[in-house]
């Protein structure tokens, strides 16, 4: 019993080590992207990915095939794309374990994520309504479902990539821009 422990704390030891290293690593990327204008930028664009996708659901609703595929192909490249950029940007504040981060970096993840989750259950419940009052294909419904879960997951990315501070820029003293 203790030697199997022993071999799961040495496997969850190498995990931590391995996504620190990734972490070192994304910290490191996009130096000069790191500022509030460029964030607030990169939120901007998510939501507006986000609202197309939304406007892709109701295409698919009203059965307008061209417009949603446009839609829901194009905010998902926006969306998606943004998002990525806005993760890195975030560093481990939006995606690495709460041990990393110090106390201020805490509490402001956990305010977001809290924040996210109620915004979350909200679209999600016209999700619900929508499914059940909107006339047509009740596939439209789930479509909608789908869009609106993917702007509540982005959230917490827009709510830090809006509310940080500008990086330290003695944190890349010595790093070339990637």
């Amino acid at each position: 019993m203790s030697e199997e422990r022993g071999r799961l704390a040495a496997y969850w030891e190498r995990q931590q080590e391995r996504l620190d290293e990734v972490e070192r690593k994304r910290a490191l990327k996009l130096p000069t992207w790191r500022t509030r204008k460029r964030r607030r930028a990169l939120s901007v664009l998510v939501l507006a990915g986000d609202l197309i996708l939304i406007a892709g659901a109701v295409f698919y609703q009203t059965g307008q095939t061209g417009a949603f595929l446009v839609c829901w192909l194009g905010g998902g490249v926006v969306a998606g794309g943004a998002q990525y950029l806005l993760r890195i940007l975030t560093g481990k504040m939006s995606g690495g374990f709460s041990m990393w981060l110090d106390e201020r970096e805490r509490e402001m993840r956990h305010r977001v994520t809290y924040v996210s989750y109620q915004i979350l259950v909200g679209l999600m419940l016209l999700a619900v309504l929508y499914g059940l009052l909107v006339p047509g294909p009740k596939a439209g419904g789930a479509m909608m479902a789908c869009a609106l879960l993917i702007t509540g997951t982005t959230v917490s990315a827009v709510i830090l990539g809006w509310s940080l501070p500008d990086d330290d820029p003695e944190d890349f003293e010595g790093v070339s821009p990637a």
